[in-house]
């Protein structure tokens, strides 16, 4: 285990300038509180947390990162909480830390789930700070390095095919191929112990048999190399045996028939010189068929660069040379972290994979490293972020998603029920916005429905698509019942022996005048105002509208049409110049194709609805619910607002809006939006608020 000032010497060495007081804080703290903690292997676990900030100092990653190792388990394993971190180590750390802690919760919740790939991505998605991302895979290569400590074989073996299938290919994905090739390497002797054992066996046969075949065969081509006037780095090494193993399975071969066993890399100082010496090579030896690639001239899809060529070397063995630029080799052998320690200059973009251009780009541009760190982001994946239900099913949804996109993405009748949602373990509006890695779990209620409104805030098209179904068909029904009632209001205009007559076949018969398939559309007809009163009339009793007087001469008494149980929004809106409550006296107004709408009997507007048709409404009996808009003038003194506010509590009316939209002298107005039960509920309300010595004027609006 590292030592205190060992690691602080260590990030000195290559960035003289990091915050050694804050990295030791940050070493006393995490051992403080991870206290008695013990590993599976009997040791302090705060020396897990000391090695992963040792391997990130390998990587030559800020001190920030480097404390953010240090505390990576603290919010997880102990008491400690955001809060603390961040008022000790700032908002950066913590941040980061936080983001670490978050993965290991996705982490948790992989041994019952889901594709491998989906999880890669959520890892990305994640990591908006490229550094989060180091620390966890810094984390998981300690943790696979210490595996063979922990005693459940079955436990064993989850963490390494983990390993194999989601943390190997990520630090490939992001060019960490140092890390990608020891987690590989560690996880296949979990995996596949005979194999490994075997592979292992003959490689050092071979090495004995060969002595020192690779020193002689590397030091032939730095010779070769090097009188032909290139200055250059040769190494060489034996595959190792992951990398063998699966060359025998994809090739189906034995070990004895793989011939390409010996790796050689050769550094070069630029670009020109990796393709002089390319063809010095060939020259030299034969090259084999087939087994070249130039991924200079195009580069992997995470910016790998090399050319790779297999040859006969004169020994009668297939060697396979690695040739790249030193720059190139940093990059391979870390990856993005390359970068961080490396701003090299030059158009990276250019030769870069699609998804790094962007962020090779701005880490190239930056100009100093607070202004790296700051704008550093993956590019990958950015418009999508992912989040899991409490069992830890994953799914991935459009940036901008709800807790009803989220309930609809797992089963369409679960979002039609959504009542309610719990994030991250907090109740909060539906219309949230969703962030990568929230755990979302959804309240659900047989009797609820979807509500127009939702269409305001979803963003996935299957969210919308099943709420305007609904809709539709829910608009279809409340239409009819409205029709039904309307229609029943016109019939009762007629005289009671005119209106005695009208029976299923009179009916049949005025559906056939007017050309409509039944009685629901008929009944939608009348709702939506697209037949007039005088159109059913005439198509139930031919002449009624034309005899003089006919209509009207005996006309029976009829209630309001009653509006309850429709829902607002759908069979009818409420006007909002009036906020109609229940109580109030209502009338209607309808429109050719619309809904009607419902006004107050003293509301403004009905003025400039002298010519369109109106219909007499009532909520009937035990009605509740509504909006009431109330003008407040107070006074400009401490505690004023308060007071009346404490009214809307103590009345329990709950409040929807509150604007100030006036100030003036001693006095503002504002416009409060609330929540009554009825008309006499919010009279209660009113005459509270006049009583208040903080209210000058209190009305509805």
């Amino acid at each position: 285990m590292l030592r205190q000032y060992e690691l602080v010497e260590r990030v000195k060495s290559y960035d003289p300038e990091a915050d050694e007081a804050m990295i030791n804080r940050a070493y006393v703290f995490s051992v403080q509180k991870h206290g008695s903690q013990k590993r599976a292997s009997g040791d302090p676990y705060f020396s897990h947390p000391i090695e992963v900030a040792g391997i990130l100092t390998d990587l030559h990653l800020d001190d920030r990162t480097i404390v953010t190792a240090l505390l990576h388990d603290t919010i997880e394993d102990t008491l400690v909480t955001y809060e603390e971190i961040e008022e000790a180590f700032g908002p950066d750390v913590a941040r980061m830390v936080d983001g670490v802690t978050k993965l290991s919760k996705i982490e948790a919740q992989s041994e019952n789930e889901r594709a491998a790939e989906n999880l890669r991505k959520f890892l990305l998605a994640m990591s908006d700070d490229i550094r989060v991302l180091l620390v966890k895979l810094a984390d998981r290569l300690h943790n696979m390095r210490t595996l063979h400590f922990i005693k459940n074989e079955v436990k064993r073996r989850r963490i390494a095919r983990e390993t194999m299938d989601i943390y190997a290919p990520l630090a490939e994905r992001i060019g960490m191929y140092d890390f990608m090739r020891e987690m590989q390497m560690l996880a296949f002797r979990e995996l596949e112990p005979e194999a490994y054992d075997s592979i292992t066996k003959r490689l050092e046969r071979l090495k004995e048999g060969g002595h020192d075949k690779v020193d002689r065969i590397g030091a032939q081509l730095q010779l070769l190399l090097g009188s032909n006037g290139l200055s250059v780095t040769v190494s060489g090494r034996e595959k190792h045996p992951y990398s063998i193993w699966r060359k025998m399975q994809e090739r189906h071969i034995s070990f004895e028939q793989l011939t390409d066993v010996i790796a050689f890399r050769v550094i070069t100082d630029n670009t020109d010189d990796c393709y002089r010496a390319l063809g010095i090579i060939h020259q030299h030896y034969k090259m084999v068929p087939g087994r070249f690639k130039d991924y200079i001239s195009t580069p992997k899809r995470n910016g790998y660069r090399s050319i790779h060529t297999t040859v006969i070397h004169s020994e009668n063995a297939r060697i396979e040379v690695q040739i790249r630029s030193r720059e190139m080799h940093q990059d391979s052998e870390f990856g993005l972290a390359a970068h961080w320690a490396y701003k090299q200059k030059g158009d990276a973009g250019d030769r870069q994979a699609a998804w790094l251009r962007d962020l090779v780009e701005i880490l190239e541009q930056s100009q100093d490293a607070d202004e790296l760190l700051e704008h550093t982001r993956m590019a990958m994946y950015q418009d999508r972020i992912f989040a899991f239900s409490p069992k830890g099913e994953l799914h991935q949804l459009p940036k901008g998603s709800t807790p009803v996109d989220f309930a609809y993405a797992v089963h369409t009748t679960l979002g039609n029920q959504t009542v309610g949602a719990k994030v991250n373990g907090r109740v909060v509006p539906l219309r949230t916005p969703l962030e990568n890695g929230d755990q979302v779990e959804i309240l659900k209620s047989g009797g609820q429905s979807p509500q127009p409104n939702w269409l305001t805030f979803v963003v996935t098209g299957k969210a919308r698509a099943a709420i305007r179904r609904f809709i539709r068909h829910k608009q279809r029904d409340e239409m009819v019942a409205l029709g039904e009632k309307l229609y029943e209001e016109i019939v009762g205009r007629l005289p009671a022996d005119l209106a005695a007559e009208l029976g299923d076949k009179a009916l049949k018969a005025a559906l056939k005048r007017l050309k409509l398939e039944d009685r629901a559309a008929m009944m939608i007809a009348i709702a939506t105002h697209r037949l007039l009163d005088s159109e059913i009339l005439e198509a139930l009793i031919p002449g009624s509208t034309t005899s003089e007087g006919l209509a009207e001469a005996h006309p029976r008494q009829h209630a309001p049409v009653s509006i309850r149980g429709l829902t607002p929004g759908i069979a009818y809106e409420l006007g909002e110049c009036c906020h109609p409550v229940p109580g109030d006296r209502i009338v209607g107004i309808r429109r050719t194709g619309a809904p009607i709408e419902v006004h107050t009997i003293d509301c403004h507007s009905l003025e400039s609805g002298q010519d369109a048709d109106w219909v007499d409404l009532s909520w009937d009996t035990g009605s509740k619910g509504g909006t009431a808009r109330l003008s407040v003038i107070v006074k400009n003194q401490p505690g004023a607002l308060a007071a009346v506010t404490n009214v809307f509590g103590a009345t329990k009316a709950n409040i929807l809006n509150l604007q100030l939209v006036n100030r003036e002298g001693p006095f503002h107005t504002d416009i409060i939006d609330i929540e009554v039960d009825d008309a006499a509920h919010l009279m209660r309300i009113l005459s509270a608020l006049r009583g208040l010595d903080a209210v000058a004027q209190a009305d509805r609006v």
